[in-house]
């Protein structure tokens, strides 16, 4: 076996150096629970370029290309125990349209450790595209802990829909807003302003969250935001019907809607899960021609 001479052994650890930096460059890319979604305009439609995630984030594309890209977020657990943080990075160029929704609700488990469990998103919105971010409800069990930021920015011309709800737990159980602490902060920035900035905080360690002068009687919360030149004639529509509904007393329901630029923020309140998502999807309605499909038509 011929010998190997300095030059060569030096020539090897360089290549082994060099080896060393891609894989540790590759581990800090691909850390745990993170996760991309690049979609990019190929030819006339939105195309998926570039998309990955590591466990226990999971992402599933059923539609990577056409008038609009479809993506849904999921995990290998089925939820998120103790200690399980997640975060997405969202980028959609020029011209592009996307909804992203999760595969089904997404399950906080129960913490006896107090380990906090998390989700961050930030999304790029280009000129002229639209971002449809509808999860189903987020369900923290008794005894759970999650925190949740999304960030979002977009072009002067970028379009936004945002659905964040929330239900109170197993309720068919008995177990009703019996989680430790919820949070949830919201940050939209459009041509660099921040525009919304919506943050709610749930937390037991201040009273029982099912008190009546709390949560009382309802099930559900959700905010809906719209924004941008796409939806804002939805949008007005929506804040000029919620000007004229009628007041009630100790409804089964509760909406709000407050008027913001190019958009609206709206509020609900239900005694039953159902009821809101029925909701926000019956207003959604005017996506499926934005998105050329109804992406709840066949969820369930």
């Amino acid at each position: 076996m011929p010998a190997t001479t300095p030059g060569e052994l030096g020539g090897l650890s360089a290549m082994t150096a060099s080896l060393g930096d891609l894989v540790s460059a590759k581990s800090l890319a691909f850390q745990r629970g993170s996760g991309s979604l690049a979609v990019d305009s190929v030819a006339g439609l939105s195309a998926v370029t570039s998309t990955w995630a590591a466990s226990p984030l999971k992402l599933l594309v059923p539609r990577p290309r056409g008038p609009s890209v479809w993506a849904y977020v999921s995990s290998f657990g089925g939820g998120l125990v103790a200690g399980d943080e997640t975060s997405l990075t969202v980028d959609l160029a020029d011209g592009t349209r996307c909804f992203l929704g999760t595969q089904a609700s997404t399950k906080v488990y129960r913490n006896p450790a107090g380990l906090p469990c998390g989700h961050r998103l930030e999304a790029t919105i280009g000129a002229d595209s639209l971002l449809v971010a509808a999860p189903d409800p987020v369900q923290a069990f008794a005894g759970s802990h999650y925190e949740q930021r999304q960030t979002f920015h977009l072009a002067a011309s970028g379009n936004l829909v945002l659905v964040d709800w929330l239900c109170s737990g197993r309720a068919a159980r008995g177990e009703r807003w019996a989680f430790t602490q919820y949070r949830s902060r919201n940050e939209v920035f459009v041509d660099g302003e921040r525009w919304l900035l919506d943050s709610l905080r749930l937390d037991a360690d201040t009273g029982p969250l099912d008190g009546e002068f709390r949560l009382g009687r309802y099930n559900c919360l959700a905010m809906v935001f719209l924004v941008g030149p796409s939806v804002s004639a939805a949008a007005t529509a929506w804040l000029r019907e919620m000007e004229a509904a009628p007041v009630t007393r100790r409804p089964n329901f509760l909406c709000s809607a407050s008027a913001v630029r190019q958009g609206v923020l709206v509020r609900m309140g239900g005694e039953s899960v159902e009821a809101v998502g029925h909701e926000i999807h019956r207003r959604l309605k005017f996506l499926s021609n934005l998105l050329h499909d109804d992406p709840w038509a066949r969820k369930w």
